[in-house]
């Protein structure tokens, strides 16, 4: 029984009146510091009444793990769960298209679902997501534990800058700030003029700390700085981020804290994995810790789904411990990192993703025989002093031959066009070094490029142009 907890039984009931000392490091010291092995029994125990709950209440598992020979009788240790097929997305979609609108996945009955949410569906057809009251409180409780070794507490005012909409990251934000106690401030974003009106408001307010995506932390920044204020000023102590990767990108971490002089946190797995804190960084900033306890992590090789050791790159594969409406079994998410078992100061025994996600391998591009991951670049860039905060990346063909462009902006104090000149080749020489191949530099002033209040999407790929223009993606097909 961890602390907070009424009781062994799966799924686990919270105590929700439970809450540590606000000078305690640890929610639930016995669980965080537990030796591996011991947290291997506790995870092993969870994850077998997972498996036995999701095979008598899902047929799109019953049905998967049937035909690949297994059961929840195959589950004796933590090492057979890499024998169960894995999940891809495009399988949640397809599922969700056979039986509308939860799909076969869904646990409990339509009419327990308590919220719903899910993706746009800008890309394709929408993922909805249905949770259940009782799955809704333990996500609370989960977020609540990790914002605590993130170093938030009761006494913390947390202003949440994301879209309050379909966007499952505002929303669990929320209802962790909720249940540790701090005073919760659902600003929201995506109106136009919100910004503004939210530097405004932190003037009045005085949150002390701050939720949204690191691009619009840096707009949030620009605009306080519009208005003449130094964002240094607006008084955050910490800063938590999910939705892209900058929080992990060293060169933008370091930008952010500087920028606001708080302690930048990098947290997030994926929407469907929810609670998506639970790979999320403490106060010290190592990299994020994998809760292993509530989601159940294995890093992967990507083609063979089995576990890469420590130290070695591989994509997160996800697995609940604790859901009842729509639990994740091996869901592959597509992210690309490193782990490592190595001690963190925080005194954590979790795994840990050193570098973050720091890139994901459909976002992977290939230049001139290179893999280019649009994170290295910004780490790059937002490293060159007189970068004007925000790029774009070009890819396009010219005369058979791939070309990379880098539109940077310059920033405003580098008005003397020789200083703009050994900007641009400061920029192109480092990005050679850390690309591999000779990009061109295009400089803009500081504003030109859009900015975003959610996820920056900042390259562009016009090569299909080419090679529709010479007949060659006939021929050949795509490379990149």
């Amino acid at each position: 029984m961890t602390q907070g907890e009424s009781g062994p039984s799966w799924p686990p009931r919270y105590d929700a009146s439970y809450r540590p000392r606000a000078d305690a490091e640890y929610w639930a010291p016995e669980l965080e510091c537990a030796s591996p092995e011991v947290r291997d029994a506790v995870i092993l125990a969870k994850l077998k009444q997972q498996v036995a709950y999701a095979w008598d209440k899902s047929p799109f598992y019953r049905t998967r793990w049937g035909s690949a020979g297994v059961s929840p009788a195959t589950l004796r240790t933590l090492e057979d769960l890499t024998r169960f097929p894995v999940v891809q997305k495009h399988e949640l979609r397809e599922s969700q298209a056979r039986m509308p609108p939860f799909g076969e996945y869904l646990c409990i009955e339509p009419g327990e679902v308590a919220r719903v949410h899910g993706t746009s569906g800008t890309t394709g057809r929408p993922t909805v997501f249905g949770i259940g009251r009782d799955d809704w409180a333990r996500i609370g409780e989960a977020h609540a534990r990790i914002m605590w070794g993130a170093g938030i507490r009761p006494t913390d005012r947390v202003i949440i800058c994301s879209f309050f909409s379909l966007y499952i990251g505002s929303w669990g934000a929320l209802v962790g700030a909720e249940r540790l106690g701090a005073t919760a401030f659902p600003f929201g974003a995506g109106v136009a003029g919100q910004t503004l009106m939210a530097v405004q408001w932190v003037r009045e307010i005085g949150p002390t700390a701050f939720y949204g995506t690191p691009s619009y932390a840096l707009h949030f920044a620009e605009t306080a700085r519009g208005e003449g204020i130094d964002p240094r000023s607006l008084g955050f102590r910490i800063m938590f981020f999910s939705g892209e990767p900058g929080a992990g990108i060293p060169a933008t971490k370091r930008l952010i804290e500087s920028t606001f002089d708080a302690t930048c946190i990098d947290m997030g797995t994926m929407a469907e994995m929810t609670p998506w804190m639970t790979n999320g960084e403490c106060r010290h900033r190592t990299g994020m810790h994998l809760w292993q306890d509530i989601v159940y992590t294995q890093v992967c090789d990507p083609k063979a789904f089995k576990p890469v050791p420590f130290g070695s790159e591989g994509t997160p594969v996800y697995t609940h411990l604790e859901r009842t409406s729509q639990p994740m079994i091996r869901l592959v998410s597509g992210d690309l990192t490193r782990w490592t078992n190595e001690p963190c100061p925080c005194g954590r025994t979790y795994p840990r993703l050193p570098e973050g996600l720091y890139g994901r391998i459909d976002d992977m591009f290939i230049v001139r025989g290179e893999n280019i991951y649009p994170n290295a670049i910004e780490d790059t860039l937002r490293a060159i002093p007189g970068f004007g905060g925000e790029f774009r990346v070009i890819v396009s063909r010219r005369e058979a031959m791939d070309e990379l462009l880098i539109r940077a902006e310059y920033a405003s104090t580098i008005a003397d066009p020789e200083a703009q000149h050994r900007l641009g080749k400061m920029m192109r020489e480092k990005l050679r070094a850390r690309l591999g191949v000779h990009p061109l530099v295009e400089l803009v002033p500081e504003g030109t490029l859009p900015r975003t209040e959610f996820k920056a999407r900042r390259v562009i790929d016009d090569r299909d142009l080419y090679r529709k223009g010479t007949g060659e993606a006939s021929s050949r097909g795509p490379d990149a």
